[in-house]
Parts: C-alpha cells; sequence; structure tokens
C-alpha cells in the first residue's frame, strides 16, 4: 500500500486548524458554532475553487481532462494555495456581512490559525517533495537520493520547504504574542498578510520548481537589468 505523506499531513492539518480556531475563538470570546456551521463551505470552497485555478494555470497540461473524476483524484499536490486562501476569506467575510457580525476578530483568528498549520503544511512538503528549492551554497543544503523522489536534482538543494515551515512557525510565534499584549482587533489579520506575501515573494526566488509568473514576465531579466544599471550608478 503506498501512504501518500503529504496528504496524510493535510489531513492532520486540517483536524489542527479546527483545534486552533476553537481555541483562539474561545480566548477572543468568539462563537466558533460561526466556523462549525459553516465547515463543508469552507471545504468545499477551498478545496475545489484551488483546484480548478491551478488546472487553469496549467492548462497545457490538463486540456486533454475528459473524465471528470481525474478532476478530483491526483497523484501530487496539484492545487493553487492563494486561490484556496481567497476562497477561504470569501465565505468568511459573505457570512460575517450577511449576519452583521464584525469581522476583525474572526479573521485574526482565521490568519493565526493559518500560520500556526503553515508550518505542518510546508514539512508535508518537504517529505512529499511538492515544495523544493534550487541549487545553492548556503551550507544548508539537502539532498534527495530517493528513488521515487519528484525532484530532478542530483545535487543537493535549497530546503525551501523546511525554511517556509520555520519561518511561519515563527510569524505565528509573533504574532500569537502581539494578540495578547494589544488590543487592537484587524491589526493582527493585517500584519501576518503582508508578513506571509513578503517572505513568499523573497523565499519564491530559492525555488527549483516551474514558476508561471517568472517565465511569462521575465522577472530575473528585469532584475538583472536593475541590478545592472544601479552598477553603473
Amino acid at each position: 500500500m503506498t501512504i501518500y505523506v503529504f496528504w496524510l499531513v493535510i489531513a492532520i492539518c486540517f483536524l489542527w486548524f479546527i483545534w486552533m480556531m476553537k481555541k483562539l475563538s474561545k480566548k477572543e470570546w468568539i462563537n466558533i458554532s460561526f466556523f462549525f456551521n459553516r465547515i463543508l463551505w469552507f471545504f468545499l470552497s477551498t478545496v475545489i475553487f484551488s483546484r480548478i485555478f491551478f488546472i487553469i494555470s496549467e492548462w497545457a497540461e490538463y486540456n486533454g481532462m475528459t473524465n471528470p473524476v481525474e478532476f478530483f483524484i491526483m497523484s501530487d499536490y496539484n492545487f493553487s494555495l492563494y486561490w484556496a486562501i481567497f476562497w477561504f476569506f470569501l465565505v468568511l467575510v459573505y457570512s460575517l456581512k450577511t449576519n452583521k457580525i464584525r469581522a476583525d476578530k474572526y479573521i485574526d483568528v482565521s490568519v493565526l490559525s493559518f500560520l500556526f498549520v503553515s508550518s505542518l503544511w510546508y514539512i508535508g512538503a518537504f517529505f512529499g517533495w511538492q515544495v523544493h528549492g534550487r541549487e545553492t551554497n548556503f551550507w544548508i543544503e539537502v539532498l534527495y537520493s530517493h528513488p521515487y523522489s519528484l525532484v530532478q536534482y542530483e545535487v543537493p538543494i535549497f530546503p525551501l520547504a523546511l525554511v517556509y515551515a520555520l519561518c511561519c512557525f515563527i510569524l505565528f510565534f509573533i504574532f500569537y504574542s502581539l494578540s495578547t499584549v494589544v488590543n487592537i482587533r484587524g491589526l493582527i489579520w493585517y500584519l501576518g498578510f503582508i508578513s506571509f506575501n513578503a517572505l513568499v515573494l523573497v523565499l519564491e526566488n530559492f525555488s527549483g520548481k516551474y514558476d508561471i509568473v517568472k517565465s511569462e514576465f521575465w522577472f530575473h531579466e528585469v532584475k538583472r537589468e536593475i541590478h545592472k544599471f544601479l552598477k553603473k550608478k
């Protein structure tokens, strides 16, 4: 029997996410039933739409899909993380607005819970080979020598997923600590989103996987030209 470590970790992350939301909701005096009553909508929106937008972004590979079952069954992590986040918060904000509930506390709790489980999520991505770096010389590189590894590098490469996991845990620790001493609701999720996106913006430069943004918009070439211009100055 083949056991996919990454999918096992995803299932654990789901349970941890719920546990952390329950703990933070109790701390912030939030009715946790608000989340539990909509958990099916949260789950369906994140899974289905993150899968849809992943297929759209990789249309050259998936345009021959004819069997609807192929949409749900896959052998790798084939979801869009950012679209999963977007649709989760879209359902959350819509539910809050329709029920005329102040959103700050609920979004704070959701962002902190997301940062909490992200560490475990990236550890799963490390062992499942879904997130990996490129060849570097920082002396922290790891070699993927497993015969079934999906990583094509034959030399030690940057442990991107583990660095993500460590940084996400640090972000969670910082903002959780901040939430205990600062009583400004809405500040946590705002700074949390900015910090996580800044983290992705920096660390994706070390990614060893195909990046449609880098490839289509020539970010590396633009950075190279800017560097040349600054050297001349």
